[in-house]
């Protein structure tokens, strides 16, 4: 973890550039994300062009359930931390903006270039079991979402996700014609990406490449085409959402259960070394 980086609006508008140009250089752009400073750190460390973070992560960082449950501040929060220890761009997983109206995303965006955030997710679930945001008013958001950032100075890179396949498939009587139509409106009021994550079929996932009128962003882990696969029909970013927050609590898990149930450590499998850990840390 380096020194805290000083993030003035310049920074943030050139990692902007940046993580736009990811999108656009001929190959793909692969996301591991975090969930707070050291993990983001591990991951820029490991070669990352840019760090994605997960919302759920955060949210279990904070002791809540993914899904809309942490406020706008704790996920402004846990972004400046990041930001300020990692030399590449940021994007923001804001989930649905932290409040159904453009204002609220416009009130999110602006806080979360504030902490140093070059890109955003936003997606078009309410957070509730009623079904998808209506297409126009998510439109309404990511124009929101757009403007914020130009009054900021920043042309905040926008991942438009939408859950017809995560969440609402049997909602529409035809998934992939629901997510085009989005795709095509949503691209109109200014995103730069679709994200479509729950659609892991290869054949379709090349189709909606080629309708698409954004880069794609497929949600990757076990079961999914690998980068490789993903990479050869045209998607343009993976990301892995909750996985690896997942794999380090499930270590935690299982090493805990050990210690207290068996009192051995086997499953304190320890690959990063108190050392090597320690020089990440901005404290050394």
């Amino acid at each position: 973890m380096s020194d805290s980086i000083a993030l003035t609006s310049t920074v943030i508008a050139e990692h902007a550039v940046r993580l736009r140009a990811l999108h656009h250089d001929g190959g793909v752009l692969v996301l591991p994300n975090a969930w707070d400073a050291m993990s983001a750190a591990l991951i820029a460390a490991a070669g990352a062009k840019a760090i994605g973070t997960t919302s759920g992560g955060v949210a279990w960082a904070h002791g809540r359930a993914d899904g809309q449950h942490i406020t706008r501040q704790m996920a402004v929060d846990a972004v400046a931390r990041i930001a300020a220890v990692v030399s590449v761009p940021v994007t923001a997983d804001i989930e649905g903006g932290y409040g159904p109206g453009a204002d609220d995303v416009a009130t999110t965006v602006e806080a979360i270039i504030a902490a140093g955030a070059a890109g955003i997710n936003l997606e078009d679930s309410p957070g509730t079991s009623s079904g998808l945001v209506d297409p126009d008013l998510q439109a309404r958001r990511i124009g929101a979402a757009r403007q914020a950032g130009q009054t900021a100075g920043v042309e905040v890179v926008i991942n438009a996700r939408t859950d017809v396949y995560l969440i609402s498939p049997s909602e529409f009587a035809d998934p992939f014609g629901e997510v085009v139509a989005r795709a095509v409106r949503y691209a109109e009021a200014g995103a730069d990406c679709l994200f479509v994550p729950g659609l892991v079929d290869l054949t379709t996932i090349a189709t909606l490449v080629g309708r698409s009128p954004l880069p794609v962003n497929i949600m990757a882990g076990p079961g999914a085409p690998t980068v490789a696969q993903l990479a050869d029909v045209g998607v343009r970013r993976v990301s892995v959402g909750t996985a690896l927050a997942q794999t380090a609590y499930s270590a935690i898990d299982r090493a805990a259960r050990e210690l207290l149930e068996d009192g051995t450590y086997n499953s304190v499998d320890i690959r990063l070394s108190y050392g090597e850990l320690n020089t990440q840390s901005s404290g050394r």
